[in-house]
């Protein structure tokens, strides 16, 4: 997780998250090449201001993480969990949903986060890049096979996809 002091953030002494969000219309041709973990991921709590109470198991790896409102620069508090603790919680999601696969793909000093999802996604492909400042993510060289970028809509955001499904 990144963080920078100009970034704003709602919840003051929270980390902040500085992430851009891209459509994927074709995967690229090399992909099973890179890094990739099956992610299930479900929703405690969505508030009605897009903050959100979330549950991830990765590849075994048990978080719990509390996200504020926000587009490009969001707060984020990530912990981690037991297997029993995320077992205790999980039933808690129910409905509110992802399942996908994450591929980490190095693009120069950051990493592009693809994500394939399935269920009832099946089909949906993005990407999310994370930077240590606004400013670089303001001046990124996005690469061709990275479509619309979807930063500032909501539809997009893993809670709405996990309670709404594909955006209209």
């Amino acid at each position: 997780m990144s963080t920078d002091e100009t970034a704003p953030t709602s919840e003051p002494n929270m980390p902040v998250e500085i992430e851009r969000k891209f459509l994927v219309p074709t995967l690229p041709d090399n992909l099973e090449e890179f890094p990739h973990k099956a992610i299930k991921q479900g929703y405690i709590v969505i508030g009605t201001d897009g903050t959100e109470v979330r549950l991830r198991d990765k590849a075994g790896k048990y978080t719990l993480t509390v996200k504020s409102k926000g587009e490009l620069s969001r707060g984020e508090c990530e912990s981690a969990l037991t297997r029993e603790q995320f077992d205790t919680f999980w039933p808690t999601t129910e409905g509110r949903r992802v399942e996908k696969t994450r591929y980490e793909i190095p693009h120069g000093d950051l990493t592009i986060e693809l994500d394939v999802y399935e269920g009832d996604l099946i089909g949906h492909v993005s990407a999310e890049i994370e930077f240590p400042t606004v400013w670089a993510a303001d001046v990124l060289e996005v690469p061709d096979w990275l479509g619309a970028d979807v930063t500032a809509d909501s539809a997009y955001k893993n809670q709405n996809l996990a309670t709404r499904g594909w955006p209209e």
